[in-house]
């Protein structure tokens, strides 16, 4: 039996095989991120038949100060649950499970998109990655503001009808760029070591958990490596992945960090980040996803057969042909 179409359980939840459609943004929201009937329509053709078991909304912003772009799904107050509860049930009725990825920008957007909002991040470093306005360093009582941003946030998820959620710390975002060495120079307890500079995660984590309970999947997506002189290394992500599993994250979601969601110089290889999946695998014991590059349904499956990672996303390949998810699993059955 293929190892693709086999059956996943951590127990919160259960997925009908490994197969996972990831967070791609698509700009199809209106207004101040509600969800438009554009955005209904590309979900339910995408989930159609439940052959992807696990889908991931795009990253949704949790207070307008954090959003990345215009056109963005907005997670940011309680108005936006109904229009969610329209997706999510979209999505269930096609047979899949979903989880929303919920996420704040930081340095990685402007202004305009803001609606004048500060640029802000751990320091006063231009993100390397989107090279936007010098960012205000955030104080401590901004960096609280956040953390419950993200907790209200959670519950606005939980209240939709999702089945879990995702903590997004990757691709040059705010958390991320507490992350990377790069973009983190304080001096006080949310910089400086591994463990400083992912304090505000597991501040995250705690004030989601007390938001949606601990019966309700908790996902991070982590930039486990920049792939840049003096930014975060393998190593770094080794240690901070215990620490997110010890915290209650029940999957972990790897791509890339200040590179996006590329790694650097690597072209046509299936599965980008596979090194960094194999290593984290070596010291947790929840599932790992892995994205990047995979186009192929034989290379999914052997990616998974030999120990790459638990569950792989197919993104550009599913976004091109809606098919692409009934092609492979009937081809591997």
């Amino acid at each position: 039996m293929s190892y693709l179409i086999k059956t996943l359980d951590n127990c919160k939840l259960s997925l009908k095989n490994r197969l996972v459609f990831p967070p791609m943004a698509t700009s199809k929201s209106e207004g101040n991120g509600e969800v438009s009937k554009e955005l209904l329509q590309y979900y339910d053709e995408k989930s159609r038949g439940g052959y992807i078991s696990l889908i991931i909304i795009e990253h949704s912003f949790i207070t307008p100060q954090g959003r990345a772009s215009k056109g963005q799904l907005s997670v940011a107050d309680d108005s936006t649950v109904e229009g969610l509860k329209k997706l999510a049930d979209i999505i269930h009725k096609n047979g899949s499970k979903a989880i929303m990825q919920i996420n704040h920008a930081g340095s990685a957007t402007n202004t305009d998109v803001t609606g004048g909002y500060a640029n802000v991040g751990p320091s006063s470093i231009v993100n390397p990655r989107s090279k936007s306005e010098v960012p205000k360093e955030l104080r401590k009582q901004e960096i609280k503001e956040i953390i419950q941003n993200f907790k209200d946030a959670a519950k606005r998820v939980k209240d939709a009808g999702f089945d879990g959620i995702e903590i997004h710390s990757a691709h040059g975002y705010l958390l991320n760029q507490f992350y990377s060495p790069l973009t983190n120079k304080r001096n006080d307890e949310y910089g400086g070591d591994v463990l400083g500079r992912i304090k505000i995660h597991l501040e995250v984590i705690e004030a989601v958990k007390e938001a949606v309970g601990g019966d309700f999947p908790i996902l991070l997506r982590l930039g486990a490596c920049d792939y840049m002189e003096g930014g975060t290394t393998i190593e770094d992500s080794k240690i901070a992945a215990l620490e997110f599993q010890k915290a209650g994250i029940d999957i972990l979601d790897i791509s890339g960090g200040l590179c996006g969601y590329t790694v650097p110089g690597l072209v046509g290889q299936q599965g980008y980040f596979s090194e960094l999946t194999q290593s984290i695998k070596e010291v947790v014991s929840i599932p790992v996803i892995l994205t990047g590059g995979i186009t192929e349904a034989n290379a999914a499956e052997k990616l998974l057969t030999s120990g790459k990672a638990d569950l792989v996303g197919v993104g550009r390949a599913m976004f091109r042909d809606s098919m692409w998810a009934k092609k492979a699993i009937e081809s591997l059955g």
